[in-house]
C-alpha cells in the first residue's frame, strides 16, 4: 500500500538517522555538505557589505582616496573588466548549473546507498547529467520567455491605449491589471517551482533506474498523479510545511555562524585594505580581480559551512521524497529494500563409507 505523506517521515527521519549519527562519520558528514551545496538541496541566505571609502595618507595640499584613480583611469580598462567579469559569471553559471546537475544524482545515490561516494556516482551519473543539464537550460529558457510574455503583452497594451503616457487619467485600469498581472505572475512561478520540485523529487529516480530523459520521466509521473492527485498534493503540502520548521530552525543557527564568520573575515579585510592603502595600492584591473577572487572564496567557503549546518536536512528531505515515491513506484522500492538472498542449497549428502571387503571362509 503506498505510504502516505505523513506515513513516509518516519521511514525517511530514521533513515537520516542512520545514515547520520549511527555511526558518525565526519568524512561523510563533510561529503555529503559538499554534495548538498552544489546539488542546491540546502537553503542558503546572502548577506552584503556598505562600502565605504578611505583616506589614503596625505601630502601638503593633497588628499587622496582609495578610488581616486578611478576616474582618470582609461575607460577602455573598466569596459575590458566589465565584459571579462561578465563572460566569466556567464560561464561559471553554466559550469555551476551542469555541476548541480550531476551532483542531483550523486546525492540521489548517497542517500540511498546511505554512503557518499562523490567521485564513484560522478563518474557514473554523466549520463543523466547531462539529460537532467539539458532539462534545467530548457525549463530556464521557457520561463524567461514566459515572463517575457506575461510582462511584455500587457505593457505592450497599456502603451498602445495610451495608459502608460496618461497614467494619472487612467489610475484604475492600471491598478487593476497591475493586480491582475501580479496573481498571473504569482500563479507563474508557483507552477515553476512545482515543476522544479516534482522533478527533482519523483522525475529525477527515474532517470537515475531506467537512463531515460526528463521528459519521459514527466510522461510517466503524470499518470501517478492524475490517478493520485490528493495524494501529491498532501506531500507537497507536507514538505512545504516542514521545510519552513527546518528554515526556521537552520536559520538560526545559521545567523549566529555567519556573524561568527563576518568577525574575522571583517577584520582580515580591513588589514588587507589599510595594507594596501599603506603600500600605495590603488584600484585597478588586478586589485579588483583580486578582490573578486577573494571574495568569491569567502562567499563559497561560508556557504559550505551554512552546508555542513543543513546536513540533517540534505539527507531527509531527498529520503522522504524517495520513500513516498518507493511505495508507487517498483524499481526504487527494489533498490530500497533489495530482497534477501535466496537460502543456500543444503550440502549434498555424504557417500557413504566404502564397504569392507568380505572375509575368505577358513578351511
Amino acid at each position: 500500500m503506498p505510504l502516505s505523506a505523513v506515513d513516509a517521515i518516519s521511514p525517511a527521519f530514521e533513515h537520516a538517522r542512520q545514515q547520520l549519527v549511527r555511526p558518525f562519520r565526519a568524512s561523510q558528514w563533510a561529503k555529503l555538505g559538499l554534495v548538498g551545496l552544489l546539488a542546491g538541496e540546502m537553503g542558503s541566505g546572502g548577506g552584503g557589505c556598505n562600502p565605504s571609502s578611505f583616506q589614503m595618507p596625505t601630502r601638503p595640499h593633497n588628499s587622496q582616496h582609495l578610488f581616486a584613480a578611478l576616474p582618470t583611469a582609461n575607460p577602455m580598462l573598466y569596459a575590458s573588466l566589465i565584459a571579462v567579469l561578465v563572460i566569466a559569471g556567464f560561464m561559471l553559471l553554466v559550469l555551476f548549473l551542469y555541476v548541480n546537475s550531476v551532483m542531483r544524482f550523486v546525492l540521489f545515490d548517497s542517500v540511498v546507498a546511505k554512503e557518499c561516494r562523490i567521485w564513484h556516482s560522478w563518474s557514473r551519473r554523466q549520463g543523466p547529467g547531462r539529460r537532467f543539464f539539458i532539462w534545467q537550460i530548457v525549463l530556464a529558457v521557457a520561463s524567461i520567455v514566459g515572463l517575457t510574455i506575461l510582462v511584455g503583452i500587457p505593457a505592450g497594451f497599456a502603451f498602445l491605449v495610451g495608459w502608460l503616457r496618461n497614467p494619472k487619467e487612467h489610475m484604475i485600469p492600471l491598478i487593476l491589471g497591475g493586480m491582475a498581472l501580479f496573481f498571473v505572475l504569482l500563479l507563474f512561478v508557483v507552477v515553476q517551482l512545482l515543476v522544479h520540485v516534482m522533478t527533482k523529487d519523483f522525475v529525477v529516480p527515474q532517470m537515475a533506474l531506467e537512463e531515460i530523459g526528463a521528459i519521459e520521466g514527466w510522461r510517466r509521473l503524470w499518470p501517478r498523479i492524475k490517478s493520485e492527485l490528493g495524494g501529491y498534493a498532501a506531500y507537497i503540502g507536507m514538505k512545504i510545511v516542514m521545510a519552513i520548521g527546518a528554515a526556521i530552525l537552520l536559520g538560526v543557527v545559521s545567523a549566529i555562524v555567519i556573524l561568527l564568520f563576518l568577525i574575522p573575515i571583517g577584520g582580515l579585510s580591513a588589514v588587507a585594505v589599510i595594507g594596501g592603502m599603506a603600500a600605495g595600492l590603488t584600484w585597478n584591473l588586478y586589485t579588483i580581480t583580486l578582490a573578486v577572487v577573494a571574495g568569491t572564496i569567502a562567499i563559497f567557503t561560508l556557504l559550505y559551512v551554512i552546508s555542513l549546518i543543513s546536513v540533517p536536512a540534505v539527507v531527509f528531505f531527498p529520503a522522504y521524497s524517495i520513500y513516498f515515491f518507493a511505495s508507487r513506484y517498483p524499481a526504487l522500492d527494489a533498490l530500497l529494500h533489495p530482497a534477501p538472498p535466496p537460502p543456500m542449497p543444503p550440502p549434498p549428502p555424504a557417500d557413504p563409507p566404502p564397504l569392507l571387503p568380505t572375509p575368505e571362509p577358513i578351511g
